[in-house]
Parts: structure tokens; sequence; C-alpha cells
């Protein structure tokens, strides 16, 4: 089990070493600066700033910046080069972030001809961390006397420090402008949203230029694990549990259990630090949470942005991910040859992927599930880019077959399947003969066992459920494939008044064709084992055994 990530010495007032004073230094600085939107009949923080509208540095956001720039190396070099700062919404995230980053611009962190930036995924995210800086600037004449501001509509945002030219400046996603840049200081706004690897990998090549730089990404949870957001937080993650060693990297994760009570006001003060000052207000959180009881999609939300759990795709889904991931185990593919097996297939089209999925059903009613990907060659890393998952990378770990061209010709798939059927004790191969007409009458002319199973309702209905069943019940196994988790965390699920349910796209560029197929090839192996005689039990003692 992993240890706790969560940032215990926040609270804990133990001492953070600050040999040179820097920490020290920093905190007083930002005390000295103005907020247009302080509250002089909120609690204050503690300041030596008389200014009705000073900057509230409170204990727990104080200890954060101390932790940054207090530990030195012997030779002076500030320890932490990266922050990972993960918090919920309300929290005031944005407003202690751009204080750093003006530390950086206008204050004693500040290197002359630096680089500061504010990066997020399009350019109205990178506005908004941008203009608050901006706005602590114009509270203080000498401030803005001693700086330029830029911030013209459609127009470059940037913040120039006249008298040693360092600049501050909002990006966004065109990571290919960006390669020329050496940023001493990187505010990575909202990670979970980025799309593409890109801007983030011209920042991180600019930041080793030279020494003293500081990365600052601050986000609350995403969705899925698939994307450069997710990668970064499971770092993080590590880090803080002591499985990774890395001075340099500090994690701040404020979050809570998915197992904890989302509705228990003490989890709520837990994580969100801000609450004990009046942010976020707490009657609001009261009134989404009571909200929340009834609509799942609402629930999903709150766990995600108030509670900082980081969520599947899914806001409806069929099964939580940690139920699914609980049925990994290592197994080798020759060992279920003699094990009956059901294959389901999800052709494609217009140069999507086809899945083939494969349920070998154990005599102890578990189900292995194993799948096969193909997906067209042409343009992968523009592939990549579109549907924010790495092809290149599944390609090169062997989990895709990549077909040469802009579609999959079905015979590649069709040869496939007649390996798997000389390689494993295929009982059926399951169809929607929509797009596959012609393959299931060659395999079916040929003795393979292809069936019909199309992809309506009344008939997918059903598949889906046996699949919800069969990992709710914990009755799957599978080697962790990476594409196949993908797909399944990838599926929105909805319920109608009857109790049917669909799968769909949680958007466009999603994708669950390995979730259909296993649905497919599941269901079949559910209706093999189900339909079996009780006589073919050689302990049935006669027709009046129950």
């Amino acid at each position: 089990m992993m240890a706790s990530t969560f940032p215990a010495w926040v609270y804990d007032k133990s001492p953070i070493d600050d040999p040179d004073g820097h920490g020290e230094r920093a905190v007083k600085w930002l005390r000295r600066l103005r907020h247009p939107a302080a509250n002089s009949t909120a609690p204050k923080a503690a300041n030596d700033n008389p200014h009705p509208q000073a900057f509230q540095l409170h204990e727990w956001q104080e200890r954060i910046v101390r932790r940054i720039y207090g530990p030195r190396h012997p030779d002076g070099r500030r320890i932490v080069e990266t922050v990972f700062w993960m918090i919920p919404r309300g929290n005031r995230k944005t407003s202690l972030a751009a204080a750093l980053a003006l530390l950086h611009t206008i204050g004693p962190e500040r290197v002359r001809a630096g680089q500061v930036i504010f990066a997020a995924s399009d350019r109205e995210q990178a506005g908004l961390g941008f203009k608050e800086a901006a706005n602590i600037i114009r509270m203080d004449k000498r401030l803005v006397a001693a700086t330029r501001i830029y911030d013209a509509h459609n127009s470059a945002k940037k913040i120039v420090f006249k008298a040693e030219d360092v600049e501050l400046q909002a990006i966004s996603s065109d990571g290919a402008a960006q390669h020329g840049k050496t940023p001493a200081f990187v505010l990575v706004d909202e990670i979970h949203v980025w799309k593409g690897r890109d801007l983030w990998e011209a920042l991180k090549s600019g930041m080793v230029k030279t020494s003293g730089t500081l990365m600052v990404i601050a986000t609350t949870a995403g969705r899925g694990n698939e994307n450069l957001g997710f990668a970064e937080y499971d770092y993080a993650r590590k880090v803080a549990a002591g499985e990774i060693d890395n001075p340099a990297y500090l994690p701040i994760i404020f979050e809570a259990d998915p197992a904890d009570d989302w509705q228990d006001e003490a989890v709520w003060h837990r994580v969100n630090p801000g609450l004990a000052h009046g942010f976020p207000n707490l009657n609001a959180l009261r009134t989404a949470a009571k909200e929340a009881e009834h609509r799942p999609a609402d629930r999903h939300a709150f766990k995600q942005f108030n509670l900082n759990i980081w969520q599947a795709h899914s806001r409806d889904p069929l099964f939580h991910m940690t139920t699914y991931d609980a049925g990994r185990f290592a197994f080798d593919l020759p060992d279920l040859q003699d094990v009956p097996c059901y294959l389901g297939v999800d052709m494609s089209v217009n140069g999507d992927l086809t899945a083939v999925v494969g349920a070998w059903r154990h005599d102890d009613g578990r189900i292995t599930v194993h799948p096969w990907f193909f997906v067209p060659g042409d343009d992968l890393k523009g592939r990549a880019e579109r549907d924010g998952v790495p092809y290149e990378q599944w390609r090169d770990d062997s989990l895709i077959t990549v077909i040469d061209g802009p579609v999959i010709e079905p015979q590649a798939v069709e040869d496939h399947i007649r390996e798997l059927c000389a390689d494993f004790e295929v009982q059926e191969v399951a169809f929607d003969p929509h797009l596959a007409r012609m393959t299931m009458q060659r395999l079916f002319d040929d003795g393979i066992p292809a069936i019909e199973m199309r992809q309506g309702p009344l008939t997918m209905a059903p598949a889906i459920g046996d699949l919800e069943r069969t990992v709710n019940g914990r009755m799957i196994r599978h080697n962790g494939h990476a594409v196949l988790r993908h797909h399944f965390d990838s599926v929105v699920a909805s319920r109608n008044d009857t109790g049917l349910v669909r799968m769909h796209k949680g958007k466009k560029t999603d994708r669950i064709d390995g979730a259909v197929a296993a649905a497919m090839a599941v269901s079949r192996a559910v209706a093999g084992q189900s339909n079996l005689s009780r006589y073919n039990n050689p302990d049935a003692d006669g027709i009046f055994t129950f």
C-alpha cells in the first residue's frame, strides 16, 4: 500500500530549513504587496503591511513559500526546482501563483533580463493568471512606475520590469513558437486540461539552459490517466509517498482519498486549507454537496473540483477504475490455450481503431480478458495529438498494431482472427454485421464460429450489464494492458428508466472500441457458461436435484 501523500508539514509547525534567509525574504516581500480583492472584514493573516488591502498570506500559504525558497544546497542554490501543487478550487491558488511570478519579475528572486512565463492550455486560461499579476501591480503606484504592462485585447500579454529588463509573459498551446525561450520561472496552470506535449517539452527544455530555475505546476485534479497531467500527478504522488527520491521535486497534494466519505465536512476542511479562513465558501460547498446526493454527474464534479480526487473519464462510470485495476495479474497468453475463448470484434470505419478482445472463461467463473488493437499508420503523431494519447509509445511497446495507410483493411483483422482461432479454443467470434458482413461470411465458410451481435441497445445493453457485473463482482482478470484500460476509462454510461445501459464517448476524440469489444466478448463468455445444462455436471444426482 502506498504511504500517505498528504502534505502534513503544511500544518505541523515543524521547522523549515532557511540557512540563507531566502524563505523569510520571500515571505516579507509578498506581504508588502496589495491585492484588489483583499477583504478588510475577512480573517486576517499575519502581516506587517498596514494597508487595508494588503496581500493576505495565511500560515499554510506562508509555509509553502518557505518550503520552496528556504532550503538550499551548501553552495547556496535552491534545492527545489519543480513544485507540483494540486489543490481544490476556491483556495486562491491563482492569487498565490501570480504573487510568486511577481517575486521572480520585480521581487528579490528576479534575474536580470530573465523570462517569467504563465503557461496554460489556451489563451483565456493563461490570461487569468496574468490579469491577477497585473492587478496586483496596479494596486501600488511605485510598482506601476517601475513596470510596463502590455495587455491590449487580442495582443500578447506582457509585463516588463524596466530597470532590469525582466519580462513576464502569458503563453498558451503554441509550443513550436516557444523553443527559443530560456525561462527562469514558469507557472504551469491547470495541467490537467493540457492537450499534447509540445508546449510542455519546449518549456522544460528551455529551463535546463540555465541554473536556478523554478517551475510551479498549479492545478486541480483532472480526469483519465492517459494525459500529461496524470503522468505528472502520478510522479508527484510517488515522490510524496517516498517511492521516488527527488529532493528537487516538491509535491504539495491536497486530495481526499476515494474511500473517504465525500459528504464529511472534516474531509472538506482537511483538503481545503483555505476553509478555515473563509475560502472557499462553506455554505456554498454544503449546497453543492446536497444537490450532488441525487445527481451522479454533480457528485463526480464535486469530488474532482472540491475534494481534488482524480477521476475516471466517465461522469457516470460503469464501474470505478480502482475496481477494474484490482483484477490485474500477470499471465502468459499460451497459458490460456485450453481455456474456452470468446472473441468480440469492433471493426472500424473512416480510419478509426479496430479492437479484438478475447474473453477466456475459467472453471471458477472468472473471466480473463486481453485485447489486440489495430490503428491506421498515416499521421500517427497527428492522431496522437488529436486524441491526446501516446500512440507512438504504444506502438513501440507493442500494445497496438499499426497498419500502413489511412484505413485498416479488413483482411488484416481477418487474418489475425484466424491466427487466434488456431491458437486458442475459440467458441464464438462476435461481430456487428454492419461493417463485417463479408469478413463474417468468409470465416463462417471456413468453419470459424462467427456470429452476429448487433450494436443496437436491445443486444448491447445486456452485454454491457454482463461486463459491469463481471467487473464489479471482481470476476475479471487482465494484465493491465494500457490501451484497454484507457478505453474502459473513456466510457460514459447512460441509463434510461427501463434500466438499459449504453456506452458513449465522453468527447469526440475519446476511443471506447476496446470497451465495446470487451462487452461483446464477456457477454458471450457469460452466456456460454450459463447456458450449460446442469446435467453436464458430473455431480448431478438426477432430474429433481436443485
